[in-house]
C-alpha cells in the first residue's frame, strides 16, 4: 500500500490551524462585539475600533511575516501565533475598560497574523509545485470551515458559560491545537524527509538553481504585477468584507432571521464549493483571468441581490456571491506564489495579505456609514458592484505580456 504524500498531510494540518486562526480571528471580532456590547454597554463604534485595532496589527505582523518565518521557522512562528490569539482572545473577554480592550486587540492582531492566509500559504509552498493550486484551496477552505463551526459553537457558549468561559475554553483550545500541529506537521521539511515537491523523487529537482536571498520589498512593491494584484485584492476584499459585514441585516429585511441564516449558510457552503472547483485548475491556467472572471461574478451576484424580486432571485445572488467568496481571499496569495521566483514568493505573499487586509479593515466601518447615510442597502451593494468589476479590471491590467514571436 502507498504512504501518504506527507505534503498532503501538511495540508490537512493547514487546513485545521485555519479553522482555529479563523474562528478566533476574522469570525470572533463580530461576536465579541456583540457580547461586549450587551455586558458592558460600550458603543458599537468604540468596540468597532478596537476591532480595527486588531486588524492593522494583524497586517502589520503579515507584512513582517516571511522575516520572521525566515529567522524562526514556520512552526515556531505559527505555535507562538496560536498562543498569542488565545491569549488576546481571553484578554477581550476580561476587559473592564476600554484601555484594556485595545490592549486586548493588540495581542489578538499578532496572533491573527502570524496564523491567518499568508502563513496558511508558507506552510503550503514547500511541498507542491504542479499541484499547488489544488492544495492552496484545500487548505484554505478551512476559513469557511471556521466561520461554519466556531460562529455558532461562539454563541452557544457564551449563552451557557459567560464570555469569559467561553473564551477560556475557545482559547485553550486554540493555543493546544495549533501548537500540537506545529510541532507535528509544520516542523519536517521536504529536504529533511527526502522528499520533492508533489511527493517527486529528490533526483528530480536536483538541476534546479539554489536560492538567492529575496529582493527587497521596495523592489517588489515597484513592480506593475505587484501593484496591480495588490489594488485588485484590496479592493475587491474591502468590498466584501463591506458586505459581508451587513449581509445578515440586509438578509434579514427580506427573508426574517431563519431565512437570513440558511442564506448565510447557503453562500458559506457556495464558498466552499467554489474553492475547489478553482483548485481542479491546472498551474498553467491564467490566474489572472480566473481572479477576474471570480471578482466579476461576485459583482453579478451582488446586482441581483440589489434588485431580486423574488426570494430565489435573492438566493441566487447569494449564491454567486458566495461561489466567490472564498478565492478571492486565496486567488491573491497564489497568484502571488506562482508569479514570483521561490526566493521573493515569501515576502510577495506577506506584502500582498498584509496590505490586503490594512485597508479592507476599514471597510465595516465605511459600508456601515454609507447604509446610514444612504438609509438603506441599495448605496452599499451598488458601491460593493462598483468595486469589485474595478478589481477584476485593475488584476488583468498585470497580466503578463506574450513575448513577440512566441504563443500568446
Amino acid at each position: 500500500m502507498a504512504r501518504i504524500f506527507f505534503g498532503w498531510k501538511v495540508v490537512a494540518a493547514a487546513f485545521t490551524l485555519a479553522v482555529f486562526a479563523w474562528g478566533s480571528g476574522l469570525y470572533g471580532p463580530p461576536v465579541f462585539l456583540h457580547a461586549l456590547h450587551s455586558a458592558r454597554g460600550w458603543s458599537v463604534s468604540l468596540i468597532g475600533a478596537a476591532i480595527t485595532t486588531h486588524f492593522l496589527v494583524s497586517a502589520g505582523v503579515l507584512v513582517q511575516l516571511a522575516e520572521l518565518h525566515r529567522r524562526f521557522g514556520v512552526a515556531a512562528t505559527t505555535g507562538t501565533g496560536g498562543g498569542a490569539l488565545a491569549l488576546g482572545v481571553i484578554a477581550w473577554a476580561a476587559a473592564d475598560a476600554p484601555w484594556q480592550l485595545f490592549g486586548a486587540a493588540l495581542v489578538s492582531g499578532v496572533g491573527w497574523g502570524a496564523t491567518s492566509g499568508a502563513a496558511i500559504a508558507a506552510m503550503i509552498r514547500p511541498w507542491f509545485r504542479r499541484r499547488l493550486p489544488l492544495a492552496f484551496n484545500i487548505a484554505y477552505n478551512g476559513a469557511s470551515f471556521g466561520g461554519v463551526i466556531f460562529t455558532p459553537v461562539w454563541l452557544v457558549l457564551i449563552e451557557r458559560f459567560g464570555f469569559a468561559s467561553a473564551a477560556v475554553i475557545v482559547g485553550v483550545a486554540t493555543a493546544g491545537a495549533m501548537a500540537w500541529l506545529a510541532q507535528r506537521y509544520l516542523r519536517p521539511t521536504p529536504a529533511a524527509l527526502g522528499l520533492a515537491p508533489d511527493g517527486a523523487a529528490v533526483a528530480d529537482t536536483a538541476s534546479e538553481a539554489p536560492d538567492r536571498p529575496p529582493r527587497a520589498r521596495r523592489a517588489l512593491m515597484r513592480e506593475r504585477r505587484f501593484i496591480t494584484l495588490t489594488g485588485a485584492a484590496a479592493i475587491g476584499i474591502f468590498a466584501q468584507i463591506g458586505l459581508v459585514a451587513l449581509l445578515v441585516a440586509l438578509l434579514a429585511v427580506r427573508l426574517g432571521a431563519d431565512g437570513a441564516a440558511a442564506a448565510v449558510s447557503l453562500t458559506t457552503a457556495c464558498a466552499i464549493g467554489g474553492r475547489l472547483l478553482v483548485g481542479l485548475l491546472p498551474r498553467a491556467a491564467d490566474w489572472r483571468v480566473v481572479s477576474a472572471a471570480n471578482v466579476a461574478m461576485q459583482a453579478c451576484g451582488v446586482l441581483l441581490m440589489a434588485t431580486a424580486a423574488t426570494t430565489p432571485a435573492l438566493l441566487a445572488g447569494c449564491a454567486l456571491f458566495g461561489l466567490g467568496l472564498g478565492n478571492l481571499v486565496s486567488l491573491p496569495p497564489l497568484i502571488a506564489q506562482i508569479e514570483y521566483e521561490r526566493p521573493d514568493a515569501g515576502r510577495a505573499v506577506a506584502l500582498v495579505t498584509g496590505i490586503t487586509q490594512a485597508v479592507s479593515a476599514f471597510a465595516p466601518v465605511a459600508f456601515g456609514t454609507l447604509h446610514d447615510l444612504a438609509g438603506g442597502f441599495s448605496a452599499p451593494l451598488a458601491a460593493a458592484a462598483v468595486l469589485q468589476l474595478a478589481a477584476a479590471a485593475i488584476v488583468l491590467i498585470g497580466r503578463r505580456r506574450p513575448v513577440l514571436g512566441s504563443p500568446a
